[in-house]
């Protein structure tokens, strides 16, 4: 895949910005202006603060920082910043379009699994993409050939190679090249680079060796790097199975009388005691309320509470998850038998609860049970990409809504686009979206 990232992408940016090979746009109207180029490498780099660091490295200056621009993060950028930062820039959509049709085929290569029907749609797929591609640049004038590489032709033959290889997170040279950045370091002389690299890599073969040979790493005393803190496991119950509430936290507290109004009507809602509301109010009285800074999705993702952790300036934004509800489609029919769809949603998290719940009678509890629960500012979200898995918003709902901590999926991140939009991405697409199996 590096062919896409390093020859595909490239040649693609160097057409918009009218570097490659001395081609003018001919009877095209792709170009960028050198200011609109500019901006959207700002916007890149400056996308990191709300980009989680679970997503990868801070995206680079791609207008100025060449030396930063790997192929990982050309990846990122295209699979995931360049569809939110090239939307209206160009003067006519095609182009965007022709875009858009390349990342969707790019995000089904890199699938964990890719099914014989998937592979058709690569291989028709990219057909019609070069197709496009030879019309919008290529412009079949032959004075233009040099716009046609043959890394263009190379798309042509990723469905068979996939045939052959399998998908290409199997074989692709992202591991290597983190290799090659990982003995770079050791590199320390100009003069005789290669000698200075071959020293490293034994030494490192040789304490390799030592800890096998004399059994170190069985002895918890030893260490010949400095060791790291295990990361906490956190507090964990047993009916939160995929989820764990990270410290620092404040034991046995109350929350304010509007949060503990809102925390009321959620358990109220689960009991599905809405018209006995005193008895919530009474047996939350007697339960042991703690908050908690973080949580932790299926060993994965680690989602922070805005009102816990701070907001310090280089701190990068990860309070943004995904979370499934469900919703009562006939909510504004009061004698209609409820009906529940699952609706996917967006929000901040705000406060993370875990509430002891004792005995109580009037809810049903017959033995003490725990809850977990997040407080969450849902994003008003305008509209979705038709395409990608991208929806865009401008604000926040001022009021915070509890859910039960099951419902949080997923980590997100946001990207602000020049309009003043914020839209929302997420990597894990449907890995980590629930499926709603409703009572036979």
């Amino acid at each position: 895949m590096h062919l896409v990232w390093e020859n595909t992408i490239k040649n693609l940016v160097l057409l918009w910005t009218g570097s490659f090979k001395g081609l003018d746009e001919g009877t095209g109207s792709y170009h960028l202006s050198p200011s609109v180029w500019d901006a959207i490498g700002l916007a890149t780099a400056s996308s990191g603060s709300t980009i989680p660091s679970a997503y990868g490295a801070r995206p680079p200056n791609i207008a100025t920082d060449h030396t930063s621009t790997t192929a990982d993060s050309w990846s990122f950028w295209t699979l995931y910043i360049g569809p939110v930062l090239l939307r209206r820039r160009f003067t006519d959509v095609k182009y965007y379009d022709h875009f858009i049709a390349l990342v969707k085929l790019l995000h089904t290569c890199l699938g964990f699994s890719i099914t014989t029907d998937c592979i058709s749609e690569l291989r028709e797929g990219f057909t019609q993409w070069v197709l496009k591609f030879e019309e919008l640049y290529y412009q079949y004038n032959p004075q233009r050939i040099s716009a046609c590489p043959v890394t263009i032709h190379a798309l042509l033959h990723i469905a068979d190679s996939i045939i052959s290889c399998g998908p290409a997170w199997a074989y692709w040279a992202f591991p290597m090249e983190r290799y090659c950045g990982l003995i770079r370091p050791g590199i320390k002389s100009r003069k005789h680079p290669f000698a200075s690299l071959d020293r490293f890599v034994v030494e490192c073969a040789q304490m390799v060796q030592i800890r096998l040979v004399y059994q170190l790493d069985s002895d918890p005393g030893f260490s010949l790097s400095k060791p790291r803190r295990p990361p906490s496991s956190g507090f964990r119950c047993p009916q939160y199975e995929t989820t764990a509430l990270l410290p620092p936290s404040r034991q046995n507290i109350r929350p304010d009388a509007t949060i503990l109004r809102k925390i009321e009507k959620c358990i109220a809602t689960r009991y599905e005691m809405a018209g006995n509301i005193k008895a919530v109010k009474q047996c939350l009285a007697k339960a042991e309320i703690s908050e908690w800074a973080k949580l932790r999705v299926d060993d994965g993702d680690t989602i922070c509470a805005t009102a816990f952790v701070s907001a310090e300036q280089d701190r990068r934004d990860a309070t943004y998850a995904r979370y499934e509800v469900l919703v009562d489609i006939h909510a504004n029919r009061p004698r209609a038998k409820p009906v529940f769809k699952p609706e996917t949603r967006y929000g901040r998290i705000q406060h993370i609860y875990s509430i002891e719940m004792p005995r109580c009678a009037a809810l049903g509890i017959h033995t003490p049970e725990t809850l977990f629960l997040a407080g969450i500012t849902p994003c008003i979200v305008l509209a979705s990409h038709s395409k990608l898995d991208i929806h865009y918003y401008r604000e926040e709902s001022k009021t915070e809504q509890f859910i039960d901590i099951d419902c949080v999926q997923c980590l997100v991140g946001r990207i602000k686009d020049h309009r003043g939009t914020w839209a929302i991405i997420d990597r894990s697409g449907a890995l980590s979206r629930a499926l709603y199996i409703p009572d036979a």
